[in-house]
């Protein structure tokens, strides 16, 4: 064992009740009533970094949630490395769901639950200990990133990118905001999907209607809207709108029995689609209805309804571009109304998705470190969802590398109920970073 592994399980005792104390802080930018709690959050990250060594630590907001910016100088001719987190977390849902009080970090089976444990102040455990285990003497610059913003889709980030440029500017970019294969196995994300999405409002009537009177000759607005819906997709579940791009995705095996058990499907339900899991869930374009608004049953009554809308929302294939399929998207609601249907799409949130050429001395650094941490290679993988800040960095700092990597495995539940975090994949992927601050010294 070298004396940088040792190092790193020497410092994770109080990076985990560092991480702790983080975890009960409701940092939820998405409830205005709690963003007083989100700048405790940033003064509690400041405080952490200070502490650790950083001698520049600046809190920073460009007219959204406060980020935190700290920097350690890079010795002479040495790379520069950003590392990227954010302290923000998702609302926590119904608190009575949760098997102990969400904002209350507690272990169970060797895993720590709480609101944000993973996602992502994990990240921010992981910067720690990667720095203390380098005794705040890392052999390359280091700057740590922390947004504050980015469960709400980073919408100051631009902003902060261009505030703070030069404060940012790295010669290697590692964003600790991903998933791993399994607690065992490691990932490097090499693509991810962007997100376009919108709403579609329907309207048949100007008024409503009694279905017993006019029902049979009349449209009502929610049928149509259904039927559109229903259009999205052909028999088998394959999006079926034109003019959506497709890519080649990471070859690896994923399993029926393995999305069965990472998903919860139910008894009975099949997967849809076609083509290999990997390339359906990282590489095709996917749709989604995530909200319809409707008269509630409990409040339903034998009327037409003249109104309906659904929030639609899209994952975009690596190489294709948001805007596009959005407006491919509209184009095909706007043309698969029956009866004459009035069509109103309201456009909403984009994100460009990224692909990343995982090759070359940097990532044969990083690779190498992933294998020494964890005692195996890392797998390249896709992530389905999205994460449009990583094109926003690319974007900004065109010749940096860029390493996604994360604390997160498939029993995480990132956003949902009983989020927690694998105390294991904590050590390894802690270790993995402090290796790769070394390694890369030598580049």
């Amino acid at each position: 064992m070298s004396d940088l592994v040792q190092r790193v399980r020497d410092v994770l005792p109080s990076v985990r009740a560092d991480l702790e104390n983080l975890v009960r802080i409701e940092s939820v930018w998405a409830d205005p009533a709690r963003r007083p709690e989100v700048q405790r959050s940033a003064d509690a990250v400041s405080k952490l970094l200070t502490e650790a060594g950083f001698g520049d630590v600046r809190i920073v907001a460009e007219g959204g949630a406060p980020a935190v910016i700290a920097r350690h100088p890079a010795p002479a001719g040495a790379p520069t490395v950003l590392l990227y987190a954010h302290h923000d977390v998702q609302p926590e849902g119904d608190p009575s769901q949760w098997q102990s009080p969400p904002f209350e970090p507690t272990e169970r089976n060797g895993r720590l639950y709480g609101r944000g444990t993973a996602d992502d102040k994990a990240g921010i455990a992981t910067h720690l200990a990667a720095f203390r285990a380098h005794g705040g003497r890392p052999p390359v610059g280091v700057t740590v990133f922390v947004e504050g913003e980015e469960e709400s889709g980073s919408p100051s980030l631009s902003r902060l990118l261009s505030a703070h440029h030069d404060l940012l500017a790295a010669d290697v970019i590692v964003i600790a905001d991903s998933d791993n294969w399994s607690t065992d196995v490691p990932s490097l994300t090499v693509s991810l999907r962007g997100l376009a999405d919108c709403v579609v409002e329907v309207a048949t009537l100007d008024h409503g209607l009694h279905s017993g009177m006019w029902g049979g000759v009349v449209p009502d607005a929610l049928s149509v809207l259904v039927r559109m819906l229903a259009s999205l997709h052909d028999d088998d579940g394959n999006v079926a709108v034109a003019g959506l791009h497709e890519a080649a995705a990471a070859d690896v095996d994923y399993t029926p029995e393995r999305v069965r058990a990472d998903t919860g499907l139910l008894d009975g339900v099949h997967e849809f689609g076609s083509g290999s899991v990997a390339q359906r869930l990282w590489a095709k374009p996917a749709i989604t209805v995530i909200g319809i608004d409707a008269t509630p049953i409990a409040q339903a009554s034998n009327t037409l309804i003249p109104r309906a809308r659904a929030k639609v929302s899209m994952r975009v294939a690596p190489g294709g571009a948001a805007a596009d399929h959005l407006a491919a998207l509209t184009r095909h609601l706007e043309s698969h109304a029956p009866w004459g249907a009035r069509v109103t799409v309201t456009p909403g949130d984009l994100g460009e998705p990224y692909a990343i050429d995982a090759a070359g001395p940097i990532y044969d650094v990083a690779r190498e470190a992933f294998r020494d941490a964890w005692g195996c290679d890392a797998v390249d993988t896709g992530v389905g969802g999205s994460i449009p800040f990583i094109a926003s960095f690319a974007e900004a700092f065109p010749e940096a590398k860029v390493l996604v990597t994360g604390v997160e495995d498939p029993d995480t539940q990132a956003h949902s109920i009983n989020e927690s975090l694998h105390l294991g994949v904590l050590e390894r992927a802690a270790t993995a970073e402090a290796l790769l601050l070394q390694g890369l010294g030598s580049v």
